[in-house]
């Protein structure tokens, strides 16, 4: 498993230097465009009980791991936080990478100022989550998230580092999964009583094969046979994930891809809201999909990309249709701007507002591009010349592509859809992007 070491400066706390509590989350950020911000934001939380649920589940969900092996599962994850326009968004994945987690801290939960737009790594450690489970109804919390130089002095002289090992592929799972939640279609929505009635109908133990959410006399239930309107998905133990927020949640609404390979839970938590997305089986990270990898073959001007990254702040609207009416840029270019920013990962999506937010991961955009190996070894086969055109027109294209083993693979690109006879098409049938082959007849068409 290959990995990214990063290190903090010192370690996330919750303090009581005086009667508030002051939660300070410790940040990192490899990709500081200008100089660097030592505070992104900095206030109080409006719903301290709430949000502090809300982390704690966030960092159940990073400490959660349903397909590892034991060595594996000794590995920690740390979340990202994006904070500006008002709001802040933290998310994080399992340690499988089967599940996506996301709290939104939507305007009316905050009362600060925000000092910086951006996004970092943020530090959940064990005493951190600790201190959390003691915040009651009744505290006053404030947060800061990075260093604020006047609270360097209540740490005292001592600086903790501490350096933690990030898989690529949680680096890869931000991408992937945007591309589903741009995709998912609401399949309903739930009272606050209907919600706790239907986590209640949860089996016990581990679960193995698919399950529905279906209705029982008007009430949602989960069953292990579709009846009537029902929506398909397995690894249904994995929502226990939800279990403490089930109480504080003021409704639900569930959203699935309409090729049914992922499924996501929003709960709405007054001020905020928290969404789990779920793979579509349980040993199916989100970062072995390839979804993404078609809108990156089509190359965009890296000033195009330098130039959304100065334009927008994090959690910005990004409507590309707007933005070439205000710009007066070419629609169809902007629009491959925008599937190229979502396939970095520079572009998140909200399921529930059904717009995209722009943000700036805290990893530089080359570490994301380098992690594509089907992308890669397509432009091997290019370089290669490993792919002959045996027919072109405007709907229709046959290639014959070199495999392994100097054997050859016939790929047909037709209304734009594409298919190969190699044995990964076979096992997946596009479900999980295309094949090496076809990205290389892609590229071989625009060369």
């Amino acid at each position: 498993m290959s990995t990214y070491t990063y290190q903090y400066a010192n370690a996330s706390a919750l303090k009581s230097p005086s009667a508030s509590p002051f939660l300070s989350l410790a940040a990192f950020n490899e990709d500081a465009l200008e100089e660097e911000i030592h505070c992104y934001f900095w206030g109080t939380l409006l719903d301290p009980y709430v949000t502090a649920r809300s982390f704690m589940t966030l960092s159940r969900v990073v400490r959660s791991r349903f397909t590892l092996s034991a060595s594996e599962r000794a590995a920690m994850r740390d979340p990202i936080v994006t904070a500006g326009a008002g709001l802040m968004r933290l998310e994080a994945f399992s340690g499988c990478n089967g599940v996506y987690a996301r709290v939104d801290m939507l305007p009316s939960s905050l009362d600060g100022e925000f000092l910086g737009s951006g996004t970092t790594n943020v530090d959940f450690n064990e005493p951190m989550i600790q201190a959390l489970s003691t915040v009651s109804r009744q505290d006053k919390l404030l947060l800061s998230v990075g260093e604020k130089e006047v609270m360097l002095e209540n740490q005292g002289q001592q600086i903790i580092e501490r350096k933690v090992p990030l898989p690529d592929r949680w680096i890869k799972g931000l991408t992937a999964v945007q591309a589903y939640l741009s995709t998912m279609e609401s399949f309903g929505e739930y009272t606050k009583v209907q919600t706790i009635q239907l986590f209640q109908s949860l089996p016990k133990g581990e679960i193995s094969s698919d399950y529905f959410l279906s209705y029982r006399a008007n009430r949602p239930v989960f069953t292990p046979i579709a009846t009537g309107k029902s929506l398909r998905m397995g690894g249904l133990h994995r929502l226990r994930l939800l279990e403490a927020l089930v109480p504080l949640q003021e409704g639900m609404e569930v959203f699935q891809s309409p090729d049914e390979q992922a499924t996501a839970f929003v709960f709405k938590l007054h001020s905020m809201r928290f969404l789990l997305t779920l793979s579509r089986e349980t040993k199916r990270g989100f970062s072995g999909e390839g979804t993404i990898l078609d809108s990156l073959v089509e190359s965009v001007p890296e000033a195009y990309i330098q130039g959304a990254r100065q334009l927008f702040q994090t959690n910005e609207t990004f409507n590309p249709t707007l933005l070439s009416l205000e710009r007066d840029l070419d629609p169809t270019v902007l629009n491959r701007v925008s599937m190229h920013l979502s396939a970095m990962g520079l572009l998140g999506y909200d399921v529930i507002d059904r717009q995209f937010f722009y943000r700036k991961l805290p990893f530089k955009p080359s570490r994301i591009l380098s992690l594509n190996p089907r992308l890669k070894n397509a432009q091997t086969l290019l370089e290669a010349d490993g792919i002959e055109i045996l027919e072109r027109s405007p709907d229709r294209t046959l290639a014959r592509v070199r495999g392994s083993h100097e054997n050859f693979y016939r790929v047909l690109i037709e209304e734009n859809k594409a298919r190969c006879t190699c044995p990964w098409y076979a096992s997946h049938e596009g479900l999980r992007g295309s094949c090496k082959h076809v990205l290389a007849v892609q590229l071989a068409l625009q060369a």
